[in-house]
C-alpha cells in the first residue's frame, strides 16, 4: 500500500461546546475531500433558528453547511453529497424545497431518512454533507 504523507488532517470547529464533549469536528479536510458533521439550526448564540418549520430549519443548515465547506477551502459546487435527517417524513416537501433552491444547479447525491428524534425536540432536521474540492 502507497501512503501519501502530504495528506494531512484538517479539523474545523463551530465553537459548540458539543464538540469537545461527544469528541467531534464540525468539519474535516483531508486531500481534496470536505466531511461535514451532521448539523442542526442552532446559532452561534445557541438558539434554534426557525422554530418548527422544517423549510426555514434546513435553508439555515445549508447556509451553515456551506460556510463550513467554504472555512475549509471549498466552495458549494464542490458539495457532491447531502443527507438529512427528518424528524416526520411527512413534511418531506418543506425539506426538500429548500433542498432544492440551495442545491438545483448542483444537483448533489442525497438522501432524506426519516429517524425517530434529533438531540433536542426543537430540531426538526440535520444534515451533514461531502464535498470534494476541484482543483
Amino acid at each position: 500500500m502507497i501512503k501519501n504523507k502530504s495528506m494531512k488532517k484538517e479539523k474545523f470547529s463551530s465553537g459548540s461546546k458539543w464538540e469537545d464533549i461527544v469528541g467531534y469536528s464540525r468539519a474535516i479536510r483531508i486531500g481534496n475531500t470536505i466531511e461535514i458533521s451532521g448539523t442542526v439550526a442552532v446559532d452561534a448564540e445557541n438558539r434554534v433558528h426557525g422554530a418548527g418549520n422544517v423549510y426555514e430549519q434546513t435553508k439555515f443548515i445549508l447556509a451553515k453547511i456551506i460556510g463550513y465547506v467554504e472555512m475549509a477551502g471549498g466552495k458549494k459546487e464542490d458539495i457532491i453529497r447531502t443527507r438529512m435527517f427528518v424528524i416526520d417524513i411527512s413534511r418531506w416537501e418543506e425539506a426538500g424545497l429548500a433542498h432544492g433552491e440551495v442545491f438545483r444547479e448542483i444537483k448533489p447525491v442525497t438522501s432524506m431518512i426519516e429517524i425517530k428524534s434529533l438531540i433536542g425536540d426543537e430540531y426538526l432536521v440535520e444534515i451533514e454533507a461531502t464535498a470534494i474540492v476541484q482543483d
